[in-house]
């Protein structure tokens, strides 16, 4: 059975028992501020279970794209040195929203395994709940009771809350599961060691398959446990796993799952798998972080320097560094491996195959990049490690491989294990603090419980009518962040746009009783809607009028409906390969990132501008029209990004049926010339594959176009008023080169002339040819040229110069190549003490060395002090 029989088995067999088959959630999170990627099931059910959102069925069923190498489920520095973990996994799931528990959990479960895929019952083993005293928790006797008519009782094994008791976060849905485990070894060996007691005993051929949570539940903030009004079940099991049992393998990467990617990668460097083991962990490092690089990009997460995106180019250079190290892949190869994964996928994730070209052209760019450094850093470790006094590496070394070669620090970690070494993590942070070198984490939040008001409901938003409401709170909770305590407020209805889809999240108040309150920003958490302030209202009980800041909702969606005439003027400038990859809206300006692998041409650029502000001036109304079935707004011609999740009925945003049609969420014009006038600001590289354009409009539009004009009229004044700017400029400019040449011969002249004077000044002393001198020079570079031409004369020089360099204080020494083969002098040691004198430091070869400083003055006394320190 194929690992894609083994899918449809899986869902087909939950449509049978009533189950809504829905698609997998995108990868990467973009409205759940407590993870970065997908990591489990149940993440895209988050809201059903806390209570926020109503399900499309009591019972649905899906495979869900995961991803778990950062926070708490940190598998990769394992992944591919075993055989069995992996970044990017399916996980397969059926979830019951307040309809069946535990019986049909369990049973089905047992059905599946047993019937349908045919694994073998004897080597089986199940587990419940055993208990915890520290939150007063019984024994799971239902779920056991069920087992026993399944199992004997000696394959079925209480466990410890660590592992029988599953939480969604510090706070939220608990309560306890039951997992279903195999036992994959031969015969021999079972003989030996009972399946029992190896089971969560972490053995890789004793393996946990499915995990069958109940989740009954609800965990406080002081700790509390409390019921749940209604009993759900979340169920996943690890698809690769499920293969590997079915399939009769020991490893997950001997599946079918994988077979076709490391066939590929074998064939394509000449090495077969299985031979060698620095080879086979490269091969599967490869085959695994393909499709964790490949998904995350086409569900809209580029490699980058921060976030979700730091995390995918860690993945990505990872594998690069294996390829290049161990199958001697010189030149990009990852990106040839996205047709071999996306192919056999195409039915159940479409959007890696509809994507193909752009996921592998991104990927190229990324490995070539990469390649350009990787192999310099892997020398500049070499070179290092043979100085290190022992088995850690330096905290700064690391640094230096971060900041100069791209090298991720558990790269470095990698490189250092396999040589027997370890990295001075604390040593690694601490410079990153202190360089800034990357993007600070959000201070860790604490967040307290929900304090209900009113009574619990999902919110109403109203802001595409009305920018006032009255409304009534409905619960509350405090957050500290950062050391500073706000409040998250929850409405029965909102006028606040709560930030989403690029668009920045609403700013006001709301008053009662003379008493107003900020409303310093709105944000989603999931699907609820969450207003920031920091105070609470005397009373919360009260009505309030509730006031979105109007001004700033004008100039933002002027913005928004801007950026969906600028897409369709770019697919039309550009061809229609261009898709959105990102945006950013609020009432100054509109960021938009497209897939596009060339820079805009001023003529495209121009052309752009063109179309939109034409679409302005035409006044175009607004067609917008809600609840739509996502198929029928598909077929209107609205394009789905990927990336993005969206309901079965969706909203969908026209301007001219002909031009602009697309799903959003957004606060949009009533009209096109309510904008007034289109400006674009930038256009610029922000990732492999991805451009961005930077623009504004209204009152920024012409607050820009004034500001340009002025500075022309400035440069026409400056330039006597010229008829034609450009050509007065032009000329300008070549009659300064023609100075500049002339002045560059005069410099070459006169460091020639002080080249000769100095060289008639040496003094032989002690078998070297010296000259300690106080000069005058242009610029650095021609202090640097006079000492390399003494070098040529002298091969015994010791030359220090203590210099004025348009005044300001320089230092010098430069030794000769046979003098600095005795090692009697260090230009670098001479350099930095001589620097003292000037209050200065700098350093430099040990051949030669420069120095700056502060005071010109002591000029003289550097060179009383170079004469002492050479006597």
């Amino acid at each position: 059975m194929d690992s894609g029989e083994i899918r449809q088995k899986f869902l087909d067999f939950f449509r049978e028992k009533g189950h809504l088959i829905v698609p997998s959630a995108p990868l990467v999170l973009k409205n759940d501020p407590t993870l970065l990627f997908t990591n489990s099931g149940m993440v895209q059910f988050k809201d059903y279970f806390l209570g926020h959102g109503t399900p499309k069925s009591a019972r649905i069923a899906d495979t869900q794209k995961c991803l778990r190498v950062s926070g708490k489920h940190n598998d990769l520095e394992e992944v591919g040195i075993d055989t069995y973990h992996h970044t990017m996994f399916e996980m397969l799931g059926n979830w019951s929203f307040g309809d069946y528990f535990k019986k049909e959990a369990i049973e089905w479960g047992w059905e599946l395994l047993t019937d349908v895929y045919k694994l073998p019952k004897e080597r089986l083993y199940a587990t419940v709940f055993g208990g915890d005293k520290g939150d007063n928790l019984p024994p799971d006797e239902e779920a056991l009771t069920y087992w026993k008519k399944i199992l004997p009782e000696d394959r079925i094994l209480y466990g410890k809350k660590k592992d029988n008791f599953w939480e969604m976060g510090d706070t939220g849905p608990c309560g306890p599961c039951s997992e279903i485990h195999i036992d994959l070894r031969s015969e021999d060996e079972i003989k030996k060691i009972p399946g029992r007691e190896l089971v969560n005993a972490d053995h890789p051929q004793v393996i946990e398959i499915w995990n069958l949570v109940f989740m009954e539940f609800n965990r406080k903030a002081d700790g509390s446990l409390e019921k749940l009004p209604a009993q759900h079940v979340d169920t996943g099991m690890g698809f690769e796993r499920l293969c590997m049992a079915i399939q009769g393998k020991t490893s997950t990467y001997d599946t079918t799952v994988f077979k076709p990617l490391m066939d590929f990668i074998s064939a394509a460097c000449g090495v077969t798998y299985g031979l060698a083991e620095k080879t086979d962990i490269a091969i599967r490092v490869l085959a695994d972080h393909i499709r964790a690089v490949a998904f995350a990009i086409a569900d809209g997460q580029l490699p980058s320097n921060t976030g979700a995106g730091y995390v995918i180019r860690r993945i990505l250079r990872r594998a690069v560094r294996y390829g290049f190290t161990f199958l001697h892949f010189n030149e990009p190869f990852l990106y040839k491996l996205v047709p071999v994964l996306s192919h056999p996928l195409r039915d159940v994730f479409p959007e890696l195959e509809s994507q193909k070209d752009y996921v592998s052209k991104v990927i190229f760019e990324e490995e070539q990049a990469f390649l350009k450094t990787l192999d310099k850093g892997l020398k500049r470790f070499e070179g290092l490690a043979t100085n290190f006094t022992n088995t850690v590496v330096p905290g700064a070394i690391a640094f230096e491989l971060y900041d100069t070669y791209g090298f991720p620090f558990d790269l470095t970690s990698l490189i250092a294990r396999e040589r027997g070494l370890t990295v001075d993590e604390k040593g690694f942070q601490a410079e990153m603090e202190k360089q800034k070198a990357r993007s600070k984490s959000d201070a860790v939040k604490e967040a307290g419980d929900w304090v209900l008001v009113g009574q619990d409901a999902a919110t109403e938003f109203v802001g595409y009518e009305n920018l006032q409401a009255q409304i009534r709170i409905i619960k509350y909770r405090q957050l500290k962040q950062k050391g500073k305590e706000v409040f998250q407020l929850v409405f029965d209805k909102t006028p606040f746009y709560a930030e989403s889809g690029g668009q920045v999240g609403d700013t006001g108040y709301i008053e009662a009783n003379g008493e107003k309150i900020s409303i310093v920003d709105t944000k989603k958490e999931n699907e609820l809607i969450v207003h920031f302030t920091e105070k609470l209202p005397a009373d919360l009980t009260q009505t309030f009028k509730a006031v979105v800041s109007a001004g700033k909702r004008r100039l933002t969606m002027n913005n928004h409906s801007v950026t969906h005439l600028l897409h369709a003027a770019l697919r039309q400038v550009l061809g229609k390969h261009v898709e959105q990859k990102g945006s950013l809206v609020n009432d100054k300006v509109t960021r938009f990132d497209f897939s596009h692998f060339a820079a805009m041409t001023p003529e495209e650029i121009s052309r752009v501008e063109d179309l939109v502000n034409q679409k302005i001036r035409e006044n175009i109304p607004l067609d917008e029209k809600r609840n739509v079935p996502l198929e029928k707004a598909k077929e209107m011609g609205a394009m789905a990004l990927f990336g993005e999740k969206y309901g079965d009925f969706v909203r969908v945003i026209i301007f001219d049926p002909h031009f602009s049609v697309e799903l959003c969420g957004g606060t949009h014009v009533p009209a096109t010339g309510h904008i007034g006038l289109f400006k674009i600001v930038s256009e610029s590289s922000v990732a492999a594959g991805v451009r961005r354009i930077e623009a504004v409009t209204a009152e920024e539009a012409e607050k820009l176009v004034r500001h340009e004009l002025q500075l022309l009229d400035q440069v026409r004044g400056l330039l006597k008023n010229p008829k034609d700017v450009v050509a007065a400029t032009k000329a300008m400019l070549e009659e300064r080169h023609q100075f500049e040449k002339k002045l560059e011969r005069l410099y070459q002249e006169q460091a020639s002339q002080l080249k000769d004077q100095l060289a008639k000044k040496v003094i032989k002393k002690n078998g070297s040819s010296l000259i300690i001198e106080k000069v005058r020079v242009p610029n650095a570079e021609v202090m640097k040229n006079i000492a390399y031409a003494l070098r040529n004369q002298f091969d015994d020089l010791l030359l220090i110069l203590a210099a004025d360099v348009e005044s300001k204080p320089q230092v010098a020494v430069m030794i000769g190549e046979k003098l600095a083969q005795t090692n009697r002098y260090h230009a670098g040691n001479l350099v930095k003490e001589l620097a003292k004198e000037i209050d200065g430091g700098g350093g430099g070869q040990p051949f030669f060395a420069t120095a700056g400083g502060k005071n010109l003055d002591g000029l003289d006394a550097v060179l009383a002090k170079a004469k002492q320190m050479v006597h």
